[in-house]
């Protein structure tokens, strides 16, 4: 059970760091982007560590107070619901 948790929310981040790119590609060149909204609802799903990983790897939303600390407290969240299932403290 801990081993899947573990495996979703490393899914999530990959696709959250994959839609980070995407979004800042989108907006280099001017096209439709990805919501706010969508962004912070794959954080909040497991994804937050990946949306960490992304705005900083792409530079991107690092400007956006609601992301610049909304992110890192999401993913220190499941970082420690992480840590818990496995019982390491």
């Amino acid at each position: 059970m801990e081993l899947a948790f573990l495996a979703y929310v490393v899914v999530m981040s990959i696709v959250l760091c994959i839609f980070m790119y995407v979004d800042k590609s989108r907006a280099r060149n001017h096209e439709w982007r990805i919501s706010e909204k969508s962004l912070f609802t794959l954080a909040i799903l497991g994804g937050a560590c990946g949306g960490v990983l992304g705005m900083y790897l792409f530079r991107h939303k690092t400007k956006h107070s609601s992301f610049a600390f909304g992110f890192p407290l999401i993913a220190a969240i499941q970082v420690f619901i992480v840590v818990r299932a496995f019982n390491l403290f």
